[in-house]
């Protein structure tokens, strides 16, 4: 039998192309809608207990009011006797004084703010205080330390500090179930952050100023010291310095003297000789040893290339003489003697450039000797002293280094005893709390919203999940997203539950469902209609016998001459459907060598006549009368000698028969009930048909109710069959 071979080369089926319009958000979306319409109860009943829960608490909760204060956090103090007085400090950079805003946030919630706070309100032996942060008074049993550190935690844990964006203004918020001790507490809180840095500043100012001063004796007596034995060692060894009494260390010490100075200036000018000469000695090596109108010093000369210059224009006009003159003309004899005259002096001005380069060397190299002579000198005579200087230039340094101490410690002492005793602070007080008219917690709205919002998401999150794990075939767009399989045909389930007596009006709907179908199957291979079709499923009751006889009688006709066989040799099912004897069918052709045609029953459907096969009686092993040589030849006569030959099959899982079925067939048609089919038992029994490499057409979706509210989401949602109207117009005529 001739395999038709799929159009998948990756193991894969090709999916129904897209609808118009139809694109990858547009099937998301719908995909989404239908999911939350199948389980739209169990998202409602989720948010109606969440939106419960939170109406409970809301009524529950005890009313907490909150208080606010503001304060201003500057990153510098105002100057109060300005910047000769006060320490100057360089405005700092933004991240500098998000670093500083910070720091100071974490200082309004420091555990130090919040005794402070305790010990001015006096809050550990209030009880009122614990009644408002709802603490029995049977639970304050403990100790004072005890009561002390449980009120500092309370503060803790109901302040809330915020610095307002893009501002230096930070909100300090107190909340508890006492309205006026919010206030209370909120304004203690602004105002103990001002005096605690006030009081910080202050205690670090004493302490410098003590230190400084301390300090500055010292120094002053080390300066003394150092300035007497320094003059008195330059008297004793009579060393005359032009050092500067208040001059730094370093390169100042060294030219200090003046024939230090000398010896600089000396060594400076040698460098500079030395490096004259180099260049001069270069040159004159370039020309010495190459050919006099050879070397570049020559070659660059102006005089050496305007002479060059006039000589080639000489020689080309000589040249031009030559071609039209002859050898004895006056012309060329007057040209050759201009060119000798031009070479001559060309030689002469090579010569001259030459003695001036090599002068040039000479005086070079003389002035560098003397200047090394001099250098000689004034190094002698500074080695002299020295030797002299060593301990004087001990002594400069160490008075220097007395008289920098000395200075800096004397303005810093200044500047403490000018700005001590200033109470100016970085931090302002803008607004002060006020006892609270209205609880701030809680809020029915917030509450309500806040539970909305879990329960969307939980009900979001249960419905992703419950879909994720429904893998049954509702629609059609599952069979093409879950299976991979093309589709052929969608047919709806039959109004009154009687599909057979919908087949015989063929002006149903189920009917021209079936006819939709018929008409893919007949452009379903590159040949046309396959001669062999088997009609399978993956579970029983799907619809494939009623598939069967359907696609039998739409060929029928339209003049086909199909066949239908019952190879459902467990639970045969087409004899009852038609009425037929199953005394002869299938299972005698395939137990004999009887003629095929005497199992054959015609089938008479008024406007179709077509031949059935039944099942015949029920054999004891049906799958080995299945893979027996005899069903291939049989198949093979009935598809010479009818248009189409199609197999009602059994059902794949647990049975071998359908995939040996399907292998030795021209197409398989793969039947999926709506709403019942699930993925992991269709994609189980497609594996077990792919095994024997069959040619699948597609597959069809049986019993599906476009009218369902689980599929108004889906592209088949209220799809109807073109109908007849009784009169013979339209329906919507």
């Amino acid at each position: 039998m001739d395999q038709i071979t799929t159009s998948a080369h990756d193991g894969t089926y090709p999916a129904e192309y897209p609808a118009p319009g139809e694109n990858a958000v547009s099937a998301t979306l719908r995909q989404v809608f239908s999911a939350v319409r199948r389980y739209f109860w169990m998202a409602a009943a989720i948010l109606g207990i969440c939106v419960a829960f939170a109406v409970v608490a809301t009524m529950l909760d005890t009313p907490q009011y909150s208080a606010a204060s503001t304060v201003q956090i500057n990153d510098q103090s105002d100057e109060v006797l300005g910047g000769d007085f006060e320490t100057q400090i360089a405005p700092p950079s933004d991240w500098d004084t998000e670093r500083f805003l910070n720091t100071q946030l974490d200082v309004l919630r420091s555990r130090a703010l919040a005794e402070r706070v305790v010990d001015a309100l006096d809050l550990a032996s209030q009880e009122r205080f614990f009644a408002a942060m709802e603490v029995p008074a049977a639970s304050l049993t403990g100790t004072e330390a005890q009561t002390r550190k449980w009120a500092i935690d309370l503060l803790q844990g109901n302040l809330d500090i915020e610095l307002r964006r893009s501002t230096r203004i930070a909100l300090i918020t107190f909340t508890s179930t006492d309205p006026d001790l919010s206030a209370r507490i909120a304004n203690t809180f602004a105002e103990e952050f001002i005096q605690q840095n006030l009081q910080r500043r202050f205690d670090s100012s004493s302490y410098a100023r003590n230190f400084v001063a301390e300090q500055l004796d010292e120094a002053r007596r080390d300066l003394e010291q150092t300035e007497a034995a320094l003059n008195e060692y330059a008297r004793g060894v009579g060393l005359i310095r032009t050092r500067d009494a208040v001059a730094p260390s370093g390169p100042d010490l060294a030219t200090g003297s003046v024939t230090a100075s000398s010896l600089l200036q000396y060594n400076q000018a040698a460098i500079r000789a030395r490096e004259n000469r180099i260049a001069a000695e270069s040159r004159w090596d370039a020309v010495r040893n190459s050919a006099i109108l050879s070397s570049q010093p020559v070659l660059s000369h102006p005089t050496v290339q305007s002479l060059m210059t006039r000589r080639a224009e000489l020689e080309s006009e000589l040249q031009g003489a030559r071609d039209r003159y002859l050898p004895n003309h006056p012309a060329i004899a007057r040209l050759e003697g201009d060119i000798a005259g031009i070479n001559a002096q060309l030689e002469r001005t090579a010569r001259d450039v030459r003695q001036s380069i090599q002068a040039e060397y000479q005086a070079a190299a003389v002035a560098e000797q003397r200047l090394q002579n001099q250098v000689q000198e004034a190094r002698g005579a500074t080695l002299a002293e020295q030797d002299q200087s060593v301990r004087y230039n001990v002594l400069a340094r160490e008075a220097d280094t007395a008289r920098s101490i000395y200075d800096g410690l004397l303005q810093r002492y200044r500047e403490l005893n000018a700005s001590a005793g200033i109470a100016s602070s970085n931090v302002t007080i803008i607004d002060r709390a006020e006892v609270p008219s209205a609880q701030s917690s809680p809020s029915l709205t917030r509450n309500l919203a806040l539970g909305i919002l879990i329960g969307l998401a939980l009900a979001g999150l249960a419905i992703f999940l419950r879909d994720q794990l429904d893998d049954v075939i509702h629609t059609p767009e599952d069979v093409e997203d879950k299976l991979r399989l093309s589709l052929l045909g969608v047919v709806p389930r039959a109004e009154d539950g009687a599909p057979i007596e919908a087949l015989g009006n063929p002006k149903s709907a189920l009917s021209e469902a079936y006819n939709s179908m018929r008409g893919a199957l007949l452009y379903s291979t590159p040949r046309g209609l396959p001669k062999i079709i088997v009609v399978t499923s993956a579970q029983s009751s799907e619809g494939k016998s009623t598939t069967s006889f359907a696609l039998a009688s739409g060929f029928a006709r339209i003049g086909v001459a199909p066949l239908l066989i019952d190879a459902d040799l467990r639970r045969p099912a087409l004899h009852r459907i038609l009425g037929a004897s199953k005394d002869r069918g299938l299972t005698s052709l395939l137990v004999s060598q009887d003629d095929p045609a005497s199992a054959t029953v015609p089938v008479d459907m008024g406007d179709a006549t077509f031949d059935l096969i039944p099942a015949g009686p029920v054999p004891p092993s049906p799958s080995e009368l299945l893979a027996s040589p005899r069903m291939a030849q049989l198949l093979e006569h009935f598809a010479d000698k009818y248009g189409v030959v199609i197999v009602d099959s059994p059902p794949v899982l647990g049975l071998a028969d359908a995939p040996m079925l399907s292998a030795i067939a021209d197409g398989t048609v793969f039947v999926i009930e709506a709403d019942r089919g699930r993925s992991g038992a269709l994609k189980a029994a497609l594996r077990r048909l792919r095994a024997m490499e069959p040619n699948i057409l597609g597959a069809v979706l049986a019993k599906f109710d476009p009218s369902r509210a689980d599929n108004r989401y889906s592209a088949y949602y209220g799809y109807d069959y073109y109908a007849y109207a009784e009169d013979g117009g339209r329906k919507d005529a």
